[in-house]
């Protein structure tokens, strides 16, 4: 919770402020939320066929939409594409990655979750206040270069490699109450099929989808098609705090796909 009011504002201001989009990797961006906008279509239609309740709808499309493409992917890229990858992978970062999560995740939280209020103007003000990424995004948009010197944004990058130990005891936090709860953990770990659903949207639909789209239109970037097949982000285990989605659902689904993601990173940097 205390990432939300810190450490996010605070990295999402000095990353946004020094980005750049090129008009080359303009229309990779716009495919990219097509691709994950179906993809998200095909989330709901699962959780309505699962008879999901809303905040386990609401976790299935937070899974499905968020994947780690800044703790992984950055990583990934310079281990698989080379290092001059990097560029290409913090613009799909920054300009599809980031409004996802501060308008996607946290609009779907205020829409979907059990604490974010009854009525309508209710969840339109949870969404608002309880939502400070999303003005630190603005204001590092709007700043000049002079307010995000390269040793605060350096800082901000430490800060970002620092929240990912943090992000997994919160993971394995939530798993762990679960299993308490469940009296096993074998009930938790074991995957049911929303789980087996989100780990299929997020680490095959989705990037199939934009490598579909992409063929009769553009040279896609390595980067984009990559960080599209990462596994689902921390940053929905937040988001499900802080609104009240479904929490076990979350947390299992990041620890699947990550499990499965990781598998492969490490067979195809071995063979690399």
């Amino acid at each position: 919770m205390v990432s939300v009011y810190t450490v996010l504002p605070f990295v999402t201001f000095f990353n946004l402020a020094t980005a750049e989009l090129g008009a080359d990797v303009g229309l990779g961006v716009v495919l990219a939320y097509v691709a994950l906008a179906l993809t998200a279509a095909a989330a709901l239609a699962a959780g309505r066929s699962l008879d999901l309740p809303r905040r386990g709808t609401g976790a299935l499309l937070n899974c499905t939409l968020i994947a780690n493409t800044g703790y992984l992917g950055y990583p990934l890229c310079a281990a698989l594409l080379g290092f001059d990858s990097l560029g290409e992978a913090v613009v799909y970062d920054v300009f599809v990655s980031a409004p996802l999560l501060f308008l996607g995740a946290f609009g779907i939280g205020a829409a979907f979750g059990d604490r974010a209020g009854e009525s309508a103007p209710e969840r339109v003000r949870a969404f608002f206040t309880r939502n400070p990424p999303l003005y630190a995004a603005i204001a590092g948009l709007l700043a000049p270069d002079a307010l995000a010197p390269e040793v605060l944004v350096d800082i901000s990058r430490v800060a970002v490699i620092a929240l990912l130990p943090v992000g997994f005891f919160l993971v394995g936090s939530a798993l762990t109450e679960e299993a308490l709860e469940e009296g096993s953990s074998r009930a938790v770990l074991l995957p049911g099929r929303e789980v087996a659903v989100a780990t299929v949207l997020r680490l095959i639909v989705a990037p199939a989808l934009l490598l579909l789209l992409a063929l009769p239109l553009i040279d896609l970037p390595g980067p984009y098609l990559l960080l599209a097949a990462m596994p689902c982000g921390i940053n929905p285990l937040v988001v499900a705090h802080l609104y009240g989605l479904d929490s076990r659902l979350t947390a299992s689904a990041i620890a699947s796909t990550t499990a499965i993601a990781s598998a492969v990173a490490v067979a195809a940097v071995a063979l690399a």
